[in-house]
């Protein structure tokens, strides 16, 4: 046994944990699903690359969102990157906006999976839940890729210190 090992320690506060993640740059992403469980889509930053054999990416969903059950039942999920052009339509994808009228806002197509890929994305994963674990508050979904649309020369949109960020290519 290590040091660590044998060592408890205690986590820091939510609140501590929050402004800590403040500090931590992330994509903006539009997070899609359908299926059984019904079409649903929400604003996410946690989402991160894990392997490229086979190509995966990890996304996180808090259980007590609305979107959350759709998420839980469904298979296919599309991460859609989105640019300034995509910011308003990323506040309403993180609000209390009725799932339809969240859809209505935009442009769709639908994807390899089934999922709603969004006209004019950065980018967009359409993917295949492989496995699912609950952490705390989340559903985490390890997604395998099977198409991806790219928009070149689009800028993305990131979320830093509680505020939006263009960031140009």
């Amino acid at each position: 046994m290590t040091a660590i090992e044998d060592t408890e320690f205690d986590h820091v506060s939510a609140e501590t944990f929050r402004e800590g993640m403040a500090c931590l740059a992330g994509a903006v992403n539009i997070v899609t699903t359908d299926g059984p469980g019904g079409r649903a889509g929400l604003t996410a930053s946690a989402v991160c690359s894990v392997t490229a054999e086979p190509p995966t990416l990890l996304v996180c969903v808090n259980r007590s969102s609305s979107a959350a059950p759709a998420f839980m039942a469904n298979d296919a999920v599309c991460v859609n990157t989105v640019g300034p052009a995509h910011q308003d339509l990323a506040m309403l994808f993180g609000g209390k906006t009725p799932m339809d009228d969240r859809f209505e806002a935009a442009n769709w197509k639908i994807g390899r999976t089934g999922a709603p890929l969004l006209d004019g994305a950065v980018v967009s994963f359409d993917c295949r839940v492989t496995s699912r674990n609950v952490v705390g508050s989340h559903e985490v979904m390890f997604c395998e890729i099977v198409d991806i649309t790219r928009k070149p020369g689009t800028p993305a949109l990131a979320y830093y210190a509680r505020k939006f960020h263009e960031l140009a290519n």
